[in-house]
Parts: C-alpha cells; sequence; structure tokens
C-alpha cells in the first residue's frame, strides 16, 4: 500500500502514520510549510509540502497512491475567523476528494467526527442511524465537520470508493496542540481544574483510532460509516481515573450548568473584542450539556477495532504530556 496521509503532523495523523508504517505501506504525508514536524521526527516517510486550499499540490501527491486518509482538520471550541476554518474542513475535503476521485484511488478513508452524529444526549449512546440534521450542531466545529461529510457522501455518490469513520474522543501520546480534551488532562496536571461539569464522553485509546482507520481502509464497506470509540465516561468518571493514574486529587465540586453558560457568554463578547481565545469557550458548555455517549458495536463487529484500556490510554497522555513539558 502507498497511502496519502492529510493531517499527519497532527493527533490522529500522526498515529494513522505509525500504524501505516508498522503495517509496511509507504507513506506520503501532507505538511503545511511552517509546521511542527515533531510527530513525524524519525520516522520514513515522504513529505508532501502544502495544504488542502491547493489543489494541484494535493493532485500531485495523491498521483501514484492507492489509499488516502483524509485526516487533517481545523479543530478548535473558538476561532475569531469561523470561514477559514468552514475553508479547510469542507472546501479542503472537496479538494483532497477530487484529487483523490480524479486519481483512480482504490480506497478512501474521511475522518470525520462522532460530533456530526446523531446523539439522545441523555445517556442513552447514539450510533450510526441515529436521526441528526445541521440544527443540531453545535459551535462552528461541528458545523463545518457536518457540512465536510456531506461533501464526503456527495463523493460516494459520484463513484469515490470512501468509508467514513467518526471517531470518539482519543487520548494518548503526541497530542501536541493539545487538542480540547488533552487540554483537560494538562489543566487537571496543572492543578487548573477545581470543578466539572456533569457531562460525559466517549474515549478512546489514539493508537486503537488510528488502527480502526486501517481496518476501515481494509474492511470497510464502502458508503458506510464507523464509529471508532470505546468506553463511555462520565466526566467524573474520567477525573478518577486521571486520580488513579497520578494521584492528583480530582476535583469534587460540580458546576451547575447556567452560570458557566453566562460566564461563557460573556467570555465569548470578550473575545470578539480582543481577538483573544475565551477561557471558557462558548461552544464547549453548550456541548457539554449532553452526554456524548455511543456505540462503537458496528465497528467491532466488522472491522475488529480494537478496544484496549481506557485508563492505560491516559495513562499513556499523562506520561507524555509530562515528558513533553506540558504539565509541572
Amino acid at each position: 500500500m502507498k497511502a496519502f496521509v492529510t493531517g499527519a503532523t497532527g493527533f490522529i495523523g500522526a498515529s494513522i502514520v505509525r500504524e501505516l508504517l508498522q503495517d509496511g505501506a509507504t507513506v506520503m504525508a501532507l505538511v503545511r510549510a511552517g509546521s511542527d514536524r515533531g510527530n513525524l521526527k524519525g520516522l520514513d516517510v515522504e513529505v508532501c509540502e502544502g495544504d488542502l486550499c491547493d489543489p494541484d499540490t494535493l493532485r500531485k501527491g495523491i498521483g501514484g497512491c492507492d489509499t488516502v486518509f483524509h485526516a487533517a482538520a481545523d479543530y478548535r471550541l473558538w476561532t475569531k475567523n469561523p470561514s477559514q476554518m468552514y475553508e479547510i474542513n469542507v472546501n479542503g475535503t472537496r479538494n483532497v476528494l477530487s484529487a483523490a476521485l480524479k486519481a483512480g484511488v482504490e480506497k478512501v478513508v474521511y475522518t470525520s467526527s462522532v460530533g456530526t452524529l446523531g446523539n439522545p444526549g441523555d445517556g442513552n449512546p447514539g450510533d450510526e442511524s441515529t436521526p441528526v440534521t445541521l440544527a443540531d450542531m453545535v459551535g462552528h466545529y461541528k458545523k463545518s465537520k457536518f457540512l465536510a461529510e456531506r461533501e464526503a457522501e456527495s463523493f460516494i455518490a459520484k463513484g469515490l470508493p470512501l468509508v467514513i469513520v467518526n471517531p470518539s474522543t482519543p487520548v494518548g501520546r503526541m497530542d501536541i496542540k493539545p487538542t480540547p480534551t488533552g487540554k483537560i488532562i494538562v489543566d487537571f496536571l496543572n492543578g487548573k481544574m477545581p470543578a466539572y461539569l456533569d457531562t460525559g464522553l466517549n474515549i478512546i485509546d489514539v493508537e486503537d483510532c488510528a488502527h480502526g482507520h486501517l481496518l476501515a481502509a481494509k474492511k470497510g464497506r464502502i458508503g458506510e460509516k464507523y464509529i471508532l470509540g470505546n468506553q463511555n465516561l462520565s466526566l467524573k468518571q474520567i477525573f478518577s481515573l486521571l486520580q488513579q493514574v497520578t494521584g492528583l486529587s480530582a476535583p469534587k465540586v460540580r458546576l451547575p450548568y447556567y452560570p458557566i453558560l453566562l460566564a461563557a457568554y460573556a467570555n465569548e463578547a470578550l473575545a470578539a473584542l480582543t481577538g483573544k481565545e475565551p477561557l471558557i469557550p462558548l461552544a464547549g458548555v453548550q456541548m457539554a450539556r449532553k452526554f456524548m455517549f455511543f456505540d462503537s458495536t458496528k465497528a467491532v463487529q466488522e472491522l475488529g477495532l480494537p478496544q484496549n484500556s481506557v485508563g492505560d490510554a491516559l495513562a499513556k497522555a499523562v506520561e507524555w504530556f509530562r515528558s513533553a513539558g506540558y504539565a509541572k
């Protein structure tokens, strides 16, 4: 296999690259000029320098590859320029898939998100078939990924052999930005998490998530979606696991939702004036109103998605954040 990987320097993308190399594949990594390439250090990959908004670079990079993993995305809970997020997540996806269609690749795995799926929000898990509309999307990230997933479906209709994967919340090593979930872990390690909201997430080891991408390329049915997830946990349970891993005290105070929502609105208004990221992102608080629980049975049964210990994944994340200097 010769694979073209977008988002190769990022959290999920770098893990996909490592899984591909372990599988004996040749990797062509799309890398933006000036981006942090630390996650690719020492890896035997070819580099295609460019970005999702450059169709010529994508066409050249994908040429000669038989498989495309489109894992790149602008993943932030707040941005002072929402149009840029849509340009990368929606138009960038269109550019990648158009190049893949013209190149006649054998398989495309598009990395979406569970955030684009329907979810009851009351603790009952959603799955690939739970009804959902654009109106259900909270914040520009989810909206842009929802629209990008519709782009992917339009290319399936055009004959592109594409499989959609919907990762839940990966944790583990090499979360360089870090992701919003990684920041929660970092804040916990640095004693900046005195309280919590009553919400929940589906957690998966990022290495299992990356392996799920390869399984989707090999076994996934064209046109199908697969949730790459593992264990549904409340935020309180996640902090309890982090306490077991680190010996640090988990927060015991549960915050009321509406006062925090009001504070988030105030933070968002201030951010609009200053251009600085809000301390309390509004989209994050609005998302927390729902328990983001999901059922990954389809991926486990059809693909053989690994379900390794979430506690071990959190331990790997803690060890990496500490060794990389993110935590005291």
